[in-house]
């Protein structure tokens, strides 16, 4: 007779079989979208079913509107680049000061190599359980696809946290190779910090500082992303040069450009922050209030 365990483990596995069969003719299982609808998705759960949905209106970001960030756009749009072409690239974690241009420059590699085949599915942090069910269906196509997660951060004990760090370097399964994962934080390591994980280091006879297994779990999903890419805030001449560039894009001579600069950091200075984000938006304003009729 089969000890305990050993008939508990057979009936677990049966039970799971059933339930794989019961998914699949319930349609559960994520069907393929139409991949001529769109170069852009996003992975939507509606009622019982899981699916890509295309992006009918895309932003009309450029790498040449991302102003003061040269650094931070040669090096991701050099992988998305090698990517594309079919050559090794890494996924791509995005970190630090927001309105910087973390999203926008992945928007910016979407219109540059869409023509070559590059595709970006959006993924909400909430749907990142998923993922091993998405690289499934995307695995078979000939396209190039960034899975995308903007704003990404994780509280301790989220599943999508398990599931992220499993799909990018922790399963038996190895990631896709049309497949890649980009990442904007404003967290570095992407779980909250806090003064008490400290509380854990110990301190050996030999004046060694090592570091617990709490800190090490909390840098462990960070360092599974080959390229790290932090972005800093902007001192006032950057800003004042997105602004320029901006307000030039919305119709303004150089002669108004210029002389928008102090309006500008007012607008900056009632919002207490310096970034392309907030330069975009003052320039809309400007050209808002230019374009009224009286």
């Amino acid at each position: 007779m089969m000890e305990l365990p050993a008939r508990l483990a057979a009936l677990l596995e049966h039970a799971e079989r059933v339930l794989d069969r019961l998914e699949q003719r319930l349609g559960n299982a994520p069907a393929a979208p139409d991949w001529d609808a769109g170069v852009a998705f996003r992975w939507r759960r509606s009622g019982s079913g899981r699916g890509l949905r295309p992006v009918r209106v895309l932003a009309p970001i450029r790498l040449s509107d991302l102003q003061g960030i040269d650094e931070q756009k040669r090096r991701v749009e050099r992988n998305t680049r090698q990517f594309v072409q079919g050559r090794p690239a890494n996924n791509v974690l995005l970190t630090g000061a927001r309105g910087t241009g973390k999203s926008s420059l992945v928007k910016a590699c979407l219109h540059k190599y869409a023509s070559k085949g590059l595709r970006v599915i959006e993924v909400d942090k909430d749907d990142m359980v998923d993922l091993p069910d998405l690289m499934e269906l995307l695995d078979s196509r000939k396209e190039r696809f960034i899975i995308f997660c903007d704003d990404l951060s994780f509280d301790e004990g989220e599943a999508g946290y398990k599931a992220l760090k499993s799909v990018l370097d922790g399963s038996m399964s190895a990631q896709p190779e049309n497949v890649l994962i980009y990442a904007t934080s404003n967290r570095r390591h992407l779980l909250p910090e806090s003064m008490r994980d400290n509380l854990g280091y110990e301190h050996a006879a030999n004046g060694e500082i090592h570091p617990t297994e709490v800190v090490e779990e909390k840098i462990s999903l960070s360092d599974r992303f080959g390229l790290w890419v932090s972005f800093y805030a902007f001192d006032q001449d950057h800003y004042l040069a997105i602004a320029e560039h901006w307000l030039r894009a919305f119709g303004a001579s150089a002669e108004q450009a210029r002389e928008g600069h102090s309006e500008a950091l007012l607008w900056a200075l009632e919002r207490g922050s310096r970034s392309g984000r907030i330069a975009w938006q003052f320039a809309r304003d400007w050209a808002g209030r230019k374009s009224a009729r009286p």
